[in-house]
């Protein structure tokens, strides 16, 4: 049924197109325009109505001019679940004609070759047959692609976007099966913006699989040790002690960029002065870098709990063992580094609160300053009143003598003032000479 209203509507967008580039008319370019992008919709609508293996059925039945474009129209979300289902030949067809669809999704298979780790992609099915991997990385992996992975190798491979909302206790768990599943957080610092990406484990029958939704520089590293180092892993424990031990690293490398900036912020803050503005900024900035500690601290903390459920676990060959007390050794020099760098920024936070109070105080002081000058003036008009003043001065100009009362009231506000100042630097040098 499906079949037959495809080709209805593939038959409908050749008439049309047929039709359209066959008359000269003004403004052409716009109606084929128009029309093809009515097409579009039209078929790229229906397509989005299908499920997958309805889709499959159909493009392996359409020739191959057809199914090509059919999978123009393909929506995107949904061409890497597709080339996933369809047949080796069809999917090479297709990739052929209309270009790869699998530029949002990577599957590597690392294997291990006279004592060096080799990694291949995976695009399809059939990459996947004779590969002896320790280590299958699946990177923003669709489901199609973990259903059909993990049925060829025996296993169920989660998606780590849902795995955010376990329980502690939750993500470090042994299947029924034997299979080994841990989920662990690893942190991503770029541009200034810190997260916290999931990643979920996977060991069975001695191979790791990892899963993850989001590129990230930990494993990047490993990909290159892997190639280029002899002997950098034996097995998928070696992978992922390894991988456990970078992001540490990463972690360390994250804690000094976050000192260099609180040194910095340290010498502006202990500075003389601070406006209010430098005062809010600096506030910015040590909130942003206190969060970044708060998240290195959290995720280091997950991989210490990831690390001990291995070893408690009995898994680890007696050289596992070894590498994962190093780990852990360097989670427990980096949790004495976090706790000191949030000490210090306690102490920038209440300093830099301490210039706004200080600021705020002698704003205070100068609008307690105005008010002691101006309250004998106010004193005087309030005793005088104008009637009574206007009565006294009676028979003198009026400029003269308003212009006296003025000039009077300023003197008397000087001399306060001056006396006010007299007083303030009898106290100053008596608490400098205490």
């Amino acid at each position: 049924m499906y079949l037959d209203a495809v080709r209805e509507l593939l038959r409908k967008q050749k008439l049309v197109e047929g039709l359209v580039k066959g008359q000269s008319a003004p403004h052409q370019g716009l109606v084929e325009t128009v029309v093809e992008k009515q097409q579009a919709v039209e078929l790229e609508t229906f397509l989005g109505k299908l499920a997958v293996a309805d889709i499959v059925e159909i493009l392996e039945a359409l020739p191959i001019d057809e199914a090509a474009m059919l999978w123009s129209h393909m929506p995107s979300g949904r061409s890497t679940d597709v080339l996933w289902e369809v047949s080796d030949e069809l999917r090479d067809s297709l990739e052929e004609a209309t270009g790869p669809r699998l530029s949002e999704t990577r599957v590597t298979v690392f294997e291990l070759n006279a004592g060096r780790i080799r990694q291949s992609p995976i695009k399809g099915r059939k990459d996947l047959e004779g590969k002896k991997p320790i280590w299958v990385d699946l990177l923003n992996a669709s489901s199609a692609q973990r259903a059909y992975i993990g049925e060829f190798y025996k296993l169920d491979l989660p998606d780590p976007g849902d795995e955010t909302d376990l329980e502690v206790s939750n993500r470090f768990h042994i299947e029924e099966s034997g299979a080994l599943n841990l989920h662990s957080n690893f942190l991503l610092d770029r541009g200034g913006k810190s997260r916290s990406i999931p990643v979920a484990f996977i060991l069975h029958k001695d191979v790791l699989f990892s899963l993850r939704n989001e590129d990230l520089p930990v494993f990047r590293l490993q990909r290159r040790r892997a190639e280029t180092v002899p002997g950098y892993a034996s097995d998928c424990f070696d992978l992922l002690l390894n991988l456990y031990g970078s992001d540490v690293e990463y972690s360390a490398d994250s804690l000094e960029d976050i000192y260099k900036t609180l040194s910095r912020v340290g010498k502006h803050v202990l500075s003389e002065t601070m406006t209010d503005e430098e005062a809010a900024s600096v506030l910015a900035d040590i909130a942003e870098e206190e969060d970044l500690n708060g998240r290195i601290r959290s995720n280091i903390m997950d991989t210490q709990r990831a690390i001990v459920f291995l070893m408690q676990s009995r898994v680890l060959a007696d050289g596992n063992v070894q590498d994962a007390k190093q780990v852990l050794r360097n989670i427990d020099s980096l949790n004495s580094h976090t706790a000191f760098l949030f000490d210090k920024i306690n102490f920038l936070m209440d300093a830099t609160i301490g210039f706004i109070n200080i600021n705020q105080n002698r704003r205070v002081t100068q609008l307690t300053m105005l008010s002691v000058v101006f309250l004998p003036m106010n004193i005087l008009a309030g005793m005088g009143g104008m009637s009574e003043y206007s009565a006294i001065t009676e028979g003198i100009p009026k400029w003269i003598s308003y212009a006296a009362f003025a000039i009077g009231s300023a003197l008397i506000g000087l001399l306060t003032y001056r006396v006010v100042r007299r007083v303030d630097q009898k106290k100053a040098r008596r608490a400098e000479g205490k």
